[in-house]
């Protein structure tokens, strides 16, 4: 007896016809498709990113090397570059500390407000950096809750140094906790319990085995850390009290160059973070490779462990 196509159930002669439609991939686009969005993510680099980039080096070198030299060895340019580096070579090793100790204790650990503590890490995403510097004036100011004992003890925080310090370190401290948050999670804690029953002791495990492992992520959030408080200008424009020579740092250097209308030598020091950003580029791309490395051999050793299990 012959079977139709009539008398087959509905589901096997829709089957063939799903089964065309799932042979293009859900991602395949047609060509004109792919070829606009590129075009239309270059074109917007081009306009947002390379043309104010190279219209930086253009107009810092637009009067040659000789006025370009001598803004960029001004005594104030110097200055505000030392301070810039003192900034940033304090805030970076205290958030290295501060983001390994809360990534290690937010992925190794299960304890109440552990959600609190990732809000809170992610405050400086969600505040102004005027905002930090506001907070930082009505606690360190001379009219702050301890200006008045500051000013006892003869201590400056405030339109010194220090101040400069803190709101650096305030808006560069989630870097290196969020780089390193997400790749301890996939390693997950297996390691560190065997090193555990093996007897290691807990400096032993940090030493040995956390640490050798996010060690690419670590540095990769140490560049952001370090390319942010180099660069960062809105909370520590609050705090400085753009004290020419004292406590101005390049970027603020830059803007009193402009505002004063020497263009030259504005473009020229603006020239030096351009080329410190494009450094920390480079390295963070190199970095990132090592990082996804590490997280798709994190993520392979879950999947065959959570096979084995």
């Amino acid at each position: 007896m012959s079977v139709t196509t009539s008398s087959l159930p509905l589901s096997s002669a829709v089957v063939p016809v799903a089964q065309r439609r799932r042979a293009r991939p859900a991602h395949a686009e047609p060509a004109w498709v792919r070829w606009s969005l590129i075009v239309a993510a270059l074109l917007f680099l081009t306009l947002f990113l390379f043309v104010p980039l190279v219209a930086v080096f253009y107009e810092a070198l637009k009067k040659g090397w000789d006025v370009y030299l001598a803004a960029v060895t001004e005594t104030e340019a110097l200055l505000a570059l030392r301070l810039t580096l003192v900034a940033a070579a304090i805030s970076v090793p205290l958030n290295l500390v501060f983001g390994v100790a809360a990534a290690w204790c937010i992925a190794k650990f299960d304890f109440r407000g552990k959600n609190v503590l990732l809000t809170l890490i992610d405050l400086p995403f969600s505040v102004s950096p005027v905002i930090a510097g506001l907070i930082y004036m009505l606690i360190f100011g001379l009219q702050g809750w301890l200006g008045e004992w500051l000013l006892d003890h003869d201590l400056r925080v405030m339109f010194a140094t220090p101040g400069i310090v803190l709101a650096t370190v305030f808006v560069t401290f989630p870097f290196v906790a969020r780089e390193l948050i997400p790749l301890m999670q996939a390693q997950g804690v297996e390691q560190e319990e065997a090193a555990r029953l093996l007897g290691a002791s807990g400096w032993t495990i940090f030493w040995r085995v956390t640490l050798p492992n996010v060690k690419w992520a670590l540095l990769y959030g140490v560049i952001l850390c370090n390319a942010r408080a180099m660069g960062e200008f809105g909370a520590v424009s609050v705090v400085s009290g753009h004290v020419r020579g004292m406590t101005n740092t390049l970027p603020l250097h830059v803007e009193i160059l402009y505002n004063e209308y020497q263009f030259a030598a504005a473009f020229a020091v603006a020239s030096m973070l351009a080329a410190l950003a494009l450094v920390s580029l480079v390295l963070k791309y190199l970095v990132e490779q090592r990082v996804k490395s590490q997280m798709r051999s994190a993520s392979e050793r879950g999947e065959t462990g959570g096979g084995k299990a």
